[in-house]
Parts: structure tokens; C-alpha cells; sequence
């Protein structure tokens, strides 16, 4: 039997805050499909691409993903990711710190001075900022991002400050110099800002940055990440999920712990 705790907005979709699954050895992914034919038609979905999943209380994106394995007796949270905000801005809410993510439009004169003046002018924010080619989309975003918050959480950093450890799981290497040639951000390419600080802080930062922000996630980064990390089609087959390119990336900055 597997015990599911469904919590925040996950308890709607069920209408309890707990369910008991007369399952065992059972992939994370083949929870999910069950849960959504479990669920009653006349609540509110489950929005299965923006939830964190812990098994026993480990986050399962430092585990194997959705291809984790649930056992008999293992009790499985769903936690929504809250977010809002509009095509420019992401904000959401994960393990108690509130992030905000922007795209900036590359241009000649941003690199990586442009990143320390905004880290001296915002002191209690966390910022790091990573090319948009090395971000496929929401899901990959967030998962990263809870993987190395688990990973300061647990003194597991592949750095000795968070905002390096997020950039070098992105670039899926144990080398900063590797991770910031890489990954960094560079002159004339859009990169993604992610910060972490408190509401009113994150609003001035939005305020400043909002005139060279774009849309995000408007570009299909999926041949760069598949050549520049020699992802083939064979490796993406063997994964039965319905994001096989994500969770494979996803499964390679997990595996730098």
C-alpha cells in the first residue's frame, strides 16, 4: 500500500488531503497516470507538470525523477508549484523561498558585469543568470531549480553558494569554469535571471529589468541541448515519460551530487 499526502491546492483535485493506494513497486509516472483517473470529474485538475513530488520526504528530482520507485508502505507528497505572473515574469513559490524568473534580451553591452552590478545594487536577492539555450521550458526550469534547493538544504551543493550550484546543473558539469563558459551568460544571447529574495524586493528588480525582458520559452532549445549534451534519439526512447528529453537532463544534474 502506498500513502499519498496531496497538499495545497492537489487536496481540491481529491477533495481529502490523503489517499491510500493498494499499490507497490510502481514508477512516479504510473502514480500519475493512476491519480488522474482516480481523480473526480467535477474538481478542480491536476496540474501534473507543476507539482514537486518527495518520497519520504526526498525530493524525487534527486532520485530518479518520475522514473523513481515507489515501494510498499512509502508515503508520496504532491506539492503544487504556486506561480503567477505574466509571460515575462515567472513567479512561484518552492521549499519556502520565493522565486522570480526573467528572460532578458541579450545586448552588447550585458555580460557578466551587468550580473555583479545587479547582485551589488540588490543585496538580499540571490541571483544567477544562465543562457537561454541551456533551458528547455517551465518544467525543466523548475526541477533544476528544487533539485539544487534540496541540495542546500542537505549540504549538498556542488558550490559553496547556491546561485553557482543552480548554474552548474544547468550546465551539467562539477566545473565552474566549465559551468560559466558554458552556461553563463555572454553578450548579444538572451539568458535567464533567476532570483530569489522577498516580494518587495523582486518587484524593484522586475521594475528596473522589465524594459529588456521578452516572452519566455519562445525558442525550441531542444536540438541545441540534445547535440551539446549528445542526447540521441535511442537514449530518448528508453525513457517512458512524457517528457523524455527533460527528465534525461534533468536525470544528469541529479547524478552530479
Amino acid at each position: 500500500m502506498i500513502i499519498i499526502k496531496l497538499v495545497g491546492g492537489a487536496k481540491k483535485s481529491f477533495s481529502t488531503n490523503e489517499l491510500k493506494i493498494d499499490k507497490s513497486d510502481i514508477s512516479i509516472q504510473q502514480l500519475l497516470d493512476l491519480l488522474l483517473e482516480l481523480k473526480p470529474s467535477n474538481t478542480p485538475d491536476l496540474d501534473v507538470e507543476n507539482i514537486l513530488i518527495a518520497v519520504n520526504g526526498a525530493d524525487s528530482s534527486a532520485m530518479e525523477g518520475k522514473m523513481t520507485l515507489i515501494k510498499n508502505n512509502d508515503v508520496v507528497s504532491i506539492i503544487p508549484v504556486i506561480h503567477g505572473g505574466s509571460s515575462k515574469r515567472l513567479l512561484f513559490n518552492m521549499s519556502h523561498k520565493l522565486i522570480q524568473v526573467i528572460e532578458i534580451q541579450g545586448q552588447n553591452q550585458i555580460d557578466i558585469i551587468f550580473l555583479d552590478t545587479l547582485r551589488k545594487k540588490f543585496p538580499k536577492i540571490k541571483l544567477q543568470a544562465v543562457s537561454a539555450n541551456f533551458i528547455l521550458n517551465n518544467y525543466h526550469l523548475k526541477k533544476i531549480i528544487g533539485l539544487s534547493l534540496y541540495s542546500d538544504k542537505n549540504n549538498l551543493l556542488l558550490s559553496n553558494k547556491l546561485e553557482m550550484d543552480i548554474l552548474m546543473r544547468f550546465a551539467i558539469s562539477q566545473q565552474i569554469s566549465t559551468a560559466i563558459n558554458s552556461a553563463g551568460i555572454k553578450p548579444k544571447q538572451n539568458f535567464i535571471l533567476i532570483a530569489i529574495g522577498n516580494r518587495k524586493a523582486l518587484d524593484l528588480l522586475y521594475t528596473e529589468l522589465s524594459k529588456i525582458s521578452v516572452d519566455m520559452f519562445s525558442k525550441d532549445n531542444s536540438s541545441f541541448l540534445k547535440k551539446h549534451f549528445k542526447i540521441n534519439d535511442k537514449q530518448l526512447s528508453i525513457v517512458l515519460s512524457k517528457t523524455p528529453l527533460e527528465d534525461i537532463l534533468i536525470e544528469k544534474a541529479t547524478v552530479l551530487l
